[in-house]
């Protein structure tokens, strides 16, 4: 889990969180919290968790003047808690990769079904316990209406903590047509609404439900409560959510190799993210990707992980191949290797000495009862792998258009 920040629709710095997934990132997910919680919510932070446990990446942050989000709540509404959902959706295209999937509790769950107009990249939207009306939310400060709308503002207690409600809040939410938006949506929609939950009435998912054009599909919470409170129900909820999201997020499918046997290697891109690669060697296949750092969606090596990848299996098969050669008592060989960018003028060996030069660092691990005299030779072995030649030698490189 990472924190980072952004400017919100107001130009006030929003606090986040990025929930990463130990291993590949299949897909990004943005999730928006519910009316007056922060993105630490108990229900927000296990099911964030859980995600990243089905390879989804997580970003959740607290709305303007919540949490640790800087700004003056009393200044916010729905469109501003909306615009800051565009704004975080931006944030996650430039320094990791647009969300593909958008979940919203509670209020949130009303906001996100508006925001995913505004990001072309989502292709899936979860509400969790969600109203389908946004003036949902005035009951909580029903009896301070008429005192916002004569002096315009209020403070009311909500959740135990008091809060200025301006008239131009309440003017907001009532201007919505949420079921305008739900029927233009566009997305696969899912619905999960526990039948018990007193704080936004099961009738509420009837409505979306029903305002929502296929594909859709409902799912209940059972016996859970408004803010699933109970671990048992996040961790449920965030797994139907991953399983429901593969059948429309692309990169969450699990890519099967394609009955495909070429001469030679041949690339071709997936179509998935915006680097992912098939590669086809032979009869065999792999992806390859660049990192989520840049861009990618890890879902494989990148080209210098590939090209080390290269350079580790020659020099391992080669030692192994000269070991038997000499009957040597070799038991293992690892090898790991390093690329970086160096200067060249830090390069005492290297001929070049004005720009830079590619720096490959290769460790070998060599096991077995060998003599010190027996590792030096291997390790002198290692530099005639025949891609460590192809590498220091010159090569040619024949590029021209192929007509399929």
């Amino acid at each position: 889990m990472k924190k980072v920040t952004f400017t919100g629709s107001l130009g006030e710095e929003l606090a986040a969180r990025l929930d990463e997934p130990d291993g590949e990132i299949r897909a990004y997910a943005l999730f928006a919290h519910c009316f007056t919680c922060t993105k630490d919510i108990l229900g927000a932070a296990i099911i964030a968790r859980t995600l990243t446990e089905n390879g989804i990446a997580v970003l959740r942050f607290d709305f303007t003047g919540l949490g640790e989000s800087s700004g003056d709540f009393s200044n916010t509404n729905f469109t501003s808690n909306v615009q800051d959902l565009v704004k975080a959706a931006d944030y996650m295209r430039e320094e990791l990769q647009a969300p593909s999937i958008l979940i919203g509790h509670s209020l949130g769950g009303a906001a996100v079904l508006v925001a995913a107009h505004d990001i072309p990249e989502v292709k899936a939207v979860a509400t969790i316990s969600a109203p389908a009306d946004a003036a949902h939310v005035a009951h909580h400060f029903e009896n301070s209406r008429d005192e916002i709308m004569d002096k315009g503002e209020a403070e009311v207690c909500l959740v135990g903590r008091p809060f200025k409600i301006r008239k131009q809040f309440i003017e907001d939410i009532e201007s919505q047509s949420m079921e305008e938006r739900i029927k233009h949506l566009k997305r696969a929609l899912l619905v999960l609404h526990a039948p018990l939950d007193n704080t936004v009435g099961i009738e509420n998912a009837t409505k979306i439900f029903a305002a929502a054009k296929h594909p859709k599909s409902f799912v209940s919470l059972d016996n859970a409560d408004h803010l699933l409170s109970k671990k048992e129900n996040a961790i449920y909820a965030a797994t139907v959510i991953a399983n429901w999201a593969s059948q429309y997020v692309p990169a969450l499918k699990k890519t099967e190799q394609k009955a495909k046997t070429v001469q030679g290697v041949l690339v071709e891109s997936t179509g998935t993210g915006k680097f992912q690669q098939n590669v086809y060697m032979g009869k065999h296949h792999i992806l390859a990707d660049e990192p989520a750092s840049h861009g990618g969606l890890d879902s494989g090596p990148d080209p210098y992980g590939l090209l080390m990848a290269a350079l580790g299996t020659c020099t391992s098969m080669t030692l192994k191949m000269y070991a038997d050669h000499k009957d040597l008592p070799l038991e293992g060989v690892s090898v790991h290797l390093q690329h970086e960018k160096i200067h060249a003028e830090d390069c005492e060996s290297c001929e070049t000495k004005d720009g830079k030069l590619d720096k490959f660092t290769r460790d070998i691990v060599i096991r077995g009862d060998l003599t010190d005299e027996q590792r030096a030779r291997m390790i002198e072995i290692a530099d005639k792998c025949p891609v460590h030649r192809t590498l220091h030698s010159e090569v040619v490189i024949e590029t021209k258009e192929k007509k399929e």
